[in-house]
């Protein structure tokens, strides 16, 4: 390998990763929390603003395109700065931006407050992925990789329905204060546990810019973004579809999503054995099962039982995938496999960010009860170019 981590102290130092990898787990928590919440409190944050709730959803199109835009623009800027220090920073940034939303006095500056909490997702995630890759044997990098990003699955049980109840009670802005506080944990954990990690790389920042440009690996982000566009075209009206189209109340909506997250975390879990395992073939299988899922959702959205069934297994699949997606990206690009960790995070939440538009065009063009549908079609187009990829490496081979 072209990067390896270089540790500033004694064998008991290296005693500490594992407590350093749940330090990551935590920062992972609070980012998926102020990811997510907003989904559960959309409603509240529409009426509260007085925009509509298409409108309202762009503030998930706004964080995801500050990911996609801001992620790989950090990584170049800071790729010679200790590891521990951008973590620091970018929680610092992750604070502000959350702090600035529970404080706004109008939409436009709870865009803006989006925008820069965002800008800490993605080289989070990169740096974090990398560090975690390295802690562990080449064949349990996967299940590594999904240990860290357990910290977005439990935000989806415990985080995400936590903070929908407190907006649904406290109102909107005390949810965002809730992860400023989840954030403010999260600086302290990387502070006290991380230790102080150096990266040496023997590319250069164009090559391993360069190296991004590669064929292969650009479809893997495309297929990606796909993937990420058909979750977010229906999770991001969720509350909507729960309660106009199967009629469940309100105060229902958190329950549910307690149920998702337990799905999301199963999903990670399972998704990063299969990915160490069978790495391609588990990508193939999940993205088919994801859109046959989404598909039967269109059915069975109209009846509560059904519909909480396939909300756990539409989790399940949907977060399986990550783990083993991550691994594909940075087999591909060994000359820069932080960067493209990060970059990994730029493609997702494009797809997020097309995904939450599409899905408020096709409820003003469609209607709400068009979206599972919609969404099954965009993981469809995955399932084919990633089908296509697999056959024609093997066929090189």
């Amino acid at each position: 390998m072209h990067t390896s981590q270089v540790l500033h102290g004694s064998v008991a130092e290296k005693e500490r990763f594992p407590i350093s990898l749940f330090s990551l787990t935590v920062g992972a928590f609070a980012i998926g929390m102020t990811e997510f919440v907003i989904m559960g409190i959309l409603p509240n944050v529409a009426d509260d603003l007085h925009v509509s709730i298409s409108q309202a959803g762009q503030l998930i199109t706004g964080y995801a395109l500050g990911v996609a835009f801001g992620a790989p623009i950090l990584a170049m800027l800071t790729h010679k700065l200790p590891q521990k220090r951008l973590l620091l920073v970018l929680m610092l940034i992750f604070i502000l931006g959350n702090g600035l939303a529970a404080l706004a006095p109008n939409y436009g500056i709870v865009l803006v407050a989006r925008l820069i909490s965002a800008l800490a997702h993605g080289t989070f995630f990169g740096v974090g992925s990398v560090i975690a890759a390295n802690l562990v044997r080449p064949d349990k990098r996967a299940s590594a990789i999904s240990v860290m990003m357990a910290g977005l699955t439990i935000a989806n049980i415990i985080g995400v329905p936590l903070g929908t109840f407190i907006g649904q009670h406290l109102g909107w802005r005390a949810s965002f204060g809730a992860v400023v506080l989840m954030g403010i944990i999260s600086f302290i954990g990387i502070l006290i546990f991380i230790p102080h990690i150096q990266t040496k790389t023997n590319s250069g920042l164009m090559q391993q810019v360069r190296s991004l440009g590669q064929p292969r690996l650009l479809l893997v982000f495309l297929i990606g973004a796909l993937g990420c566009s058909s979750l977010f075209a229906v999770f991001t009206y969720i509350a909507p579809i729960l309660m106009q189209i199967t009629g469940f109340k309100e105060s229902s909506v958190t329950w549910i999503l307690v149920l998702f997250g337990f799905g999301v975390t199963l999903g990670n879990v399972v998704g990063g054995k299969m990915a160490d395992w069978k790495l391609m073939p588990s990508l193939i299988g999940n993205f088919a099962a994801l859109s046959l899922i989404l598909a039967v959702f269109a059915y069975t959205d109209h009846f509560p039982i059904a519909a909480i069934i396939t909300i756990f297994v539409w989790g399940v699949a949907s977060f399986g995938i990550l783990p083993g997606l991550q691994i594909r990206i940075m087999n591909l690009a060994k000359e820069a496999p932080e960067l493209a960790a990060t970059s990994t995070h730029s493609a997702l939440n494009l797809g997020n960010a097309l995904g939450a538009f599409l899905g408020g065009w096709a409820i003003t063009h469609v209607g709400l009860s068009s979206l599972p549908l919609f969404g099954a079609g965009l993981t469809g187009a995955g399932f084919v170019l990633m089908l296509w990829s697999y056959l024609r490496e093997r066929k090189v081979r």
